[in-house]
């Protein structure tokens, strides 16, 4: 049935792809549709107004698959040649590149590609494979529909979580860091495994972040912001003025049941996490934003029904090769102590560089996986075995 079922509720507005929402997925997705589609007319959907994005998006260049980290490079805020990590007893320097693209640069972008069809205040009321309706009354009509909207809650799926909050800082001194810190959990360990995530963007602009993996969502701002205030104190760096703040709680998949999960999404296509498009230990849904966009780009008849068919596709293959993760994610979460946790971190970052590139490319090889298990573990044996059988049994993902 077209929609709307009542065309007399509102004007309508047709286009062949419309998206809904205008965070990473759809972004980037409105940017290849432009750039390797350009007689489609797309409209996106978005509630928020202006370019105020409180969000950065990170990635290393192994990341991508193919050409996606040059399909990005030109909306990056910066390239760093490597990055640093730090735990106790152990320090490291990297040497792969990494990139930064801010939710400024992402929506600078997307409004230049779409123009007048980036549709801002647009509170979605109901959506079908076919358009939207507003809560203004106005209707959206497209062959193509994508749900881009973030993640939504399920009890389909067992999760950890990472939580983060960051404060983007002007110093009143320059910081002295000429590569990020990914990870430094020399900090106090709380809430699960913690650490800080230090992002230099100029000179004297720094982006500290206070990052948890957490049993529970629940994200109390104050005590974060109160920590990263301690820790910039603690550097020796003073804070001249805040440039803006953001927050996040990414799920950590431990296991479920993935089909009801899709199944659960209906008829209407989607991408990011609303669609499970996202590493499964770090939550990050970057790489898989733009694996998405060449898919649905390169689709060869942009309708809802063959699209959501291939994203289905994907995500399954996704989840059934995710399965190794989601047994590390579990004894992170269930074999370890919480003061202990950063020991499984610690560990990891001993291992080969190239190896650690695939781990967070998604693309580990059967040798890698042995050499991350072999050897004692840093954790309780016993509590070991129990997260690798997985506490409850796994469904498979049919669909």
């Amino acid at each position: 049935m077209p929609w709307p079922a009542n065309p007399e509720d509102g004007p309508s507005r047709r286009c062949d792809v419309l998206l809904l929402g205008g965070g990473l997925a759809n972004g980037l997705l409105a940017l290849e549709l432009r750039r390797s589609r350009p007689a489609l007319n797309v409209v996106m959907l978005e509630r928020r107004r202006g370019p105020d994005r409180l969000h950065t998006w990170c990635m290393f260049r192994p990341d991508a698959a193919k050409d996606g980290w040059s399909a990005i490079e030109p909306y990056f805020e910066r390239i760093w040649s490597g990055y640093t990590v730090a735990f106790p007893e152990y320090r490291r320097r990297l040497g792969t590149e990494y990139g930064c693209l801010t939710g400024a640069a992402l929506y600078g972008a997307t409004a230049a590609a779409l123009g007048a069809n980036l549709v801002e205040g647009a509170e979605v009321l109901e959506a079908g494979p076919d358009g939207a309706r507003l809560a203004d009354g106005r209707s959206f009509l497209a062959p193509l529909v994508i749900d881009g909207r973030g993640w939504r809650h399920s009890t389909a799926l067992r999760c950890g979580w990472q939580k983060f909050v960051g404060l983007e800082c002007r110093l009143e001194q320059p910081h002295g860091l000429d590569l990020p810190m990914v990870m430094d959990a020399e900090v106090e360990q709380a809430d699960g495994f913690r650490f800080l995530y230090l992002l230099p963007l100029g000179p004297d602009r720094l982006l500290i972040e206070d990052t948890r993996y957490s049993a529970e969502p629940e994200l109390d701002l104050c005590r974060f912001t109160v920590s990263i205030r301690r820790h910039a104190g603690a550097r020796g760096w003073r804070i001249a003025e805040v440039l803006r703040r953001e927050e996040g709680v990414l799920p950590v998949v431990l296991g479920g049941d993935f089909a009801t999960f899709l199944a659960e999404q209906g008829s209407v296509p989607a991408v990011g996490a609303r669609g499970g498009f996202f590493h499964p230990t770090t939550g990050y849904s970057l790489a898989r934003a733009i694996d998405t966009a060449a898919l649905i780009a390169t689709a060869p008849r942009p309708a809802s029904r063959d699209v959501a068919t291939a994203l289905r596709q994907r995500a399954i293959a996704d989840w059934r090769g995710d399965g190794f993760y989601r047994v590390l994610n579990r004894m992170l979460f269930q074999a370890a102590a919480p003061a202990e946790r950063y020991r499984i971190l610690q560990r990891f970052y001993r291992l080969p560089q190239p190896l650690i590139e695939r781990f967070y490319g998604g693309r580990l090889t059967l040798a890698d996986k042995a050499r991350i298990l072999l050897g004692r573990p840093p954790v309780p044996i016993l509590a070991a075995l129990r997260a690798v059988r997985g506490l409850p049994q796994e469904a498979s993902a049919h669909a």
